[in-house]
């Protein structure tokens, strides 16, 4: 078999081949156009099924938050909290938190305030989001399985918190499949800082066909979008017309191999995705670069502005990925911890709340605020969902961790607030409750599985009949634990 692949039918050298139809993607574009191998050859692995009833969401828009937002400085007001300002919150010293000891009780540090016909509550942290909550809905009561930042992001994300575990984009295509031929199904927007905590494993396809897994987008790359995309600036040779007698023998290549080899889904997912990087390499640009955007909308997101303006972008371009098709985008407000500074680049506010807080709130509030005004005033937010969560909350008490510290916040697995936006779901509207003080989830409890199940079913999908046989088990992305969709949430 190495010695068929020193040269091909046209009669390239070995060095020539190489340079030609390995030195990029160029000639791809033309030869996935002019003969889409995949489909031709009656194997199309982003197909997905009809939904098992009337759907009112096409799509999903879900905004991560790494490391965990307070919900008493947030969206969950809890004035009992600010009558008791500095008193002990653990008097007689019998727990313990994630990391700490607990400190005296500490207030929001922001103002909350009621807004909108719906009077729901949030802080002054959030002034444009704030605006926008008549088209909102607020879990109050999420709750976690675990403290650990790695572990809850896969919680959110695959419904359990090891890793290896399909991520609900995954499964949402899946079920589903793409509406789009020349993009991807599931897209992720990184956070410009770097990955999660989890890293890729958050947007994985486990053991659902490799297909399935997220494309990584470097918003604010629109050259490059893409790793690898386009071939190295120096190799000339790489041309569309000099590649295609490369690429017609790797094509009759892959299609003997693949005969051979049926139900190997990695080797059929690497062959989609050198299809697909040969339609992504028109596509891609053309969602990046912004062509077509006003200079109202690019203001409404704020794209120029140096701190604001990266999260910005990338929210407007899930705007424009999920109008083109995209079924499900991942958009990640943060990174792992890993790269720690002045200010913590997630929302991982151990040390200074006002300070880390401060500084992701003001992010957060100018980009989600702009996609939700952006999808209403073109009429995709009625069958768009967007999902706004992190993997947990924060303590009601202050951490004080060493000298220095001027009032931060613990984590918190018993209690967060997740809200979600359009796609079916009942605007305006608060579901489930914490204690006086924030402290745990006591009123109609959710986990990742209600949540999950929840936005299935809004995309029409049975979440008790999205399976994948695996170990044994017919595995789903809702697990066997959760008491299934929260129907008061869907309008």
């Amino acid at each position: 078999m190495s010695t068929r692949a020193e040269s091909n039918s046209a009669g390239l050298g070995r060095r020539d081949f190489l340079a030609t139809a390995g030195g990029g993607f160029g000639g791809m574009a033309l030869s996935a156009l002019l003969a889409d191998s995949g489909l031709a050859s009656g194997f199309n692995p982003r197909a997905g099924q009809a939904s098992h009833f009337p759907a009112k969401a096409k799509r999903v828009i879900q905004i991560f938050c790494p490391g965990g937002w307070s919900q008493v400085d947030t969206f969950d007001y809890k004035p009992e909290l600010a009558k008791r300002a500095g008193q002990p919150f653990d008097p007689d010293g019998s727990l313990q938190f994630f990391a700490s000891k607990p400190g005296a009780c500490l207030p929001s540090q922001w103002t909350f305030r009621q807004h909108g016909e719906s009077g729901r509550w949030v802080s002054d942290l959030f002034p444009k989001l704030a605006t926008c909550v008549d088209d909102m809905a607020f879990i109050y009561s999420m709750k976690s399985t675990t403290a650990l930042h790695g572990p809850g992001c896969f919680m959110m994300n695959t419904g359990q918190s090891q890793p290896g575990f399909p991520s609900m984009g995954s499964w949402v295509t899946y079920g589903l499949g793409s509406e789009s031929e020349n993009l991807p199904a599931f897209v992720v927007l990184p956070d410009p800082r770097g990955l999660p905590p989890g890293g890729i494993i958050n947007w994985g396809a486990g053991f659902l066909p490799a297909v399935h897994q997220a494309t990584t987008l470097d918003a604010n790359n629109a050259k490059q979008p893409i790793a690898d995309l386009f071939p190295p600036k120096e190799i000339t040779e790489a041309t569309p017309e000099n590649d295609e007698a490369g690429l017609s023998f790797l094509r009759k290549l892959n299609r003997i191999h693949r005969e051979e080899r049926s139900g190997n889904t990695e080797l059929e997912a690497r062959i989609a995705a050198y299809e697909m990087a040969a339609r992504l390499q028109l596509s891609a640009p053309e969602v990046t670069e912004l062509h077509g955007e006003s200079e109202i909308t690019k203001k409404l997101y704020d794209i120029d502005h140096p701190e604001i303006g990266p999260f910005g972008r990338q929210c407007l371009l899930a705007r424009r990925l999920a109008e083109r098709g995209v079924r499900f985008v991942q958009i990640y407000c943060g990174a792992e911890n890993t790269t720690a500074r002045e200010i913590r680049p997630n929302w991982d506010s151990h040390e200074d709340i006002v300070r880390d807080h401060g500084y992701w709130g003001a992010v957060l509030d100018t980009g989600a605020s702009a996609l939700l005004k952006d999808l209403k005033s073109r009429g995709m937010l009625e069958d768009t969902l967007v999902i706004c969560t992190s993997e947990f909350g924060r303590q009601p008490a202050a951490q004080a961790r060493k000298e220095g510290d001027t009032g931060g916040r613990d984590h918190n697995a018993g209690a967060f607030t997740t809200w979600l936006a359009g796609g079916g779901i009942k605007p305006g509207i608060g579901y489930g409750a914490t204690d006086e003080l924030g402290f745990q989830s006591v009123d109609k409890i959710v986990h990742s599985w209600e949540l999950h199940a929840t936005a299935l079913e809004l995309l029409g999908i049975d979440h008790e009949r999205l399976t994948r046989y695996h170990n044994g088990l017919e595995q789903r992305l809702t697990g066997f634990e959760g008491s299934g969709v929260i129907r008061d949430l869907i309008g």
